[in-house]
């Protein structure tokens, strides 16, 4: 597998150096970024190799390289739902996904969902993104700092979740109580289902309560990874600022 762009890279060496099995570098880039990178790639045991801009284009055709290159191996996911809610000992954000399967909807989740300080992003294994090549890229490095835990079955993890007293809330556009009127909680998790499709059924039944996201615009609906940073920032917003 490849990663590339120093916020994924740095990410990876950060987490797990032993997965990154060749790193390149522009040799024609000498500056600050570039000098992080490679201390930190010595410090773990990496060594950089110095490539022509060309070598790395065609490793990575097309796309926001930066100059940067790792190969990688895929890492198991070692957290589980309940480890983390046998951890948690602070008021605890989650992001549950319904349905979502686009790799990039995936990765923009949890880039948001690391800025606004979520514990973890679930979803089942079925009917769900992988955390794949494009969606770690997407990431921008959250992917290594914001579990991603896939479930096997989402109505059992969200009955889990309830046991330990955090609320469910759906977004629903149709929902009588807009977000910014209802009430959050201490621990929150924070339930979203696919673009059109929205939530499943039992999904739906298993959420405490239903909120809108206003629209004022003539668009009906937000992408997904947009509806998780309303929400998730709201939630943060209130809790720095009560």
């Amino acid at each position: 597998m490849l990663i590339h762009g120093f916020h994924a890279v740095m990410a990876r060496l950060r987490r797990a150096p032993e997965s990154v099995g060749e790193l390149y570098i522009d040799d024609g880039r000498d500056d600050a970024r570039v000098r992080e990178l490679v201390g930190l790639a010595r410090e773990r045991g990496v060594r950089p190799h110095f490539v022509p801009a060309a070598r790395i284009a065609r490793l990575c055709p097309g796309r926001r390289h930066q100059g940067v290159v790792a190969m990688v191996e895929a890492t198991a996911p070692t957290l589980t739902l309940e480890a983390l809610l046998d951890a948690a000992s602070t008021p605890l954000t989650l992001l549950l996904l319904d349905g979502v399967t686009d790799p990039r909807n995936l990765g923009a989740c949890l880039r948001v969902a690391d800025g606004a300080g979520a514990a973890a992003v679930i979803a089942p294994k079925d009917h769900a993104c992988a955390l794949t090549e494009v969606a770690m890229q997407t990431a921008s490095g959250a992917a290594e700092s914001v579990p991603y835990i896939m479930v096997t079955n989402l109505a059992r993890a969200m009955d889990a979740i309830a046991e330990r007293d955090i609320r469910l809330i759906g977004t629903d556009d149709a929902a009588p109580d807009a977000l910014y009127e209802a009430p959050l909680p201490a621990s929150v998790g924070w339930v979203l289902g696919a673009e059109g499709r929205g939530m499943r059924r039992l999904t739906r039944e298993r959420c405490d309560a239903l909120v809108r996201i206003p629209m004022a615009g003539r668009v009906a609906s937000l992408n997904v990874s947009v509806a998780a940073g309303v929400v998730l920032y709201e939630t943060l917003r209130r809790r720095l600022y009560p």
